[in-house]
């Protein structure tokens, strides 16, 4: 499991709580936690966001929110490497026996996607045809994933929106009330103030402390999906086209990031070229 996006949002609120609670002449005083809970603050900021979020996307998404959480939370699923290291091994494979001998190699692939790539070669498909359907099936994954981070970033649009409306209805309250006795208006003035203030401080903390990092973290999550995949789009294509493994293993190298580029082409010139070789010194350097 990945644990840093629970370590981050416990850390987050525990410097916030400690900036609320410490003062450099006092010390620690538990009593100012006190002035940030307000219930009506928290049915305008929480619930006020929900019933927006509610009207913009239908239950559905809803219902996703806990699968959201697994992803977020699973460490990383798809390596680059691992993924050119198959098609390498594929490709090594075809150009000894032929494409037909890659049915039980695909076959044993945990990948849905890996193996039905791998069988439309293996069925002779049409070069171009190959591709169209890959990449629509890719289209079609961009769409899927696309509605979780955008319910998320529309989600944390609404909240600091609300806090500001909480904001509003503070200042009128508080307004209203300054034309009463000293005692008793100072009281409600001061009450309509904490209102004002404690929304706006409710709406930033769900937007930018929960709900703009969660999107994002979806967002990490697709992009690594999809680079695998593209990974091999390009690699059964390539094996189809009966390229030379080596250079497909260069082609696709040149797809992830540089980092790991410079690692791959420091274990080339260690190795003097060989394919095994320089997998297991990418492993290595990894």
């Amino acid at each position: 499991m990945d644990f840093t996006g629970i370590i981050g949002l416990v850390a987050g609120l525990a410097l916030v709580v400690f900036g609320i609670i410490f003062s450099p002449e006092n010390g620690i005083l538990i009593t100012e936690l006190n002035n940030f809970i307000d219930i009506p603050s928290m049915f305008i900021t929480f619930g006020g966001a929900i019933s927006a979020t509610l009207i913009a996307f239908p239950i559905s998404y809803f219902r996703d929110i806990p699968k959201h959480i697994r992803i977020s939370m699973q460490k990383k699923k798809y390596d680059p490497q691992v993924y050119i290291e198959k098609i390498v091994d594929l490709a090594q494979e075809a150009r000894k026996k032929g494409l037909l001998s890659l049915e039980d190699k695909a076959n044993q692939e945990e990948d849905p996607f890996f193996k039905e790539s791998v069988m439309l070669i293996v069925d002779a498909i049409d070069p171009s045809k190959v591709k169209e359907m890959l990449d629509n099936e890719l289209d079609g994954l961009v769409e899927r994933h696309s509605h979780g981070w955008q319910f998320y970033e529309k989600f944390s649009s609404f909240a600091p929106a609300f806090g500001m409306i909480g904001t509003l209805i503070g200042l009128i309250n508080m307004l209203a009330h300054m034309d009463m006795s000293a005692t008793n208006g100072a009281n409600k003035m001061a009450q309509g103030m904490a209102t004002a203030l404690v929304t706006t401080f409710y709406g930033s903390m769900l937007s930018n402390m929960v709900l703009t990092p969660f999107a994002h973290k979806l967002h990490m999550r697709h992009d690594e999906e999809m680079l695998c995949k593209e990974l091999i789009v390009q690699g059964v294509l390539a094996i189809q086209a009966g390229e030379n493994p080596n250079h497909i293993e260069e082609r696709l190298n040149s797809f992830v990031c540089e980092k790991s580029r410079k690692k791959s082409s420091k274990s080339q010139n260690e190795v003097g070229g060989r394919t095994s070789q320089r997998s297991k010194n990418v492993k290595k350097a990894s």
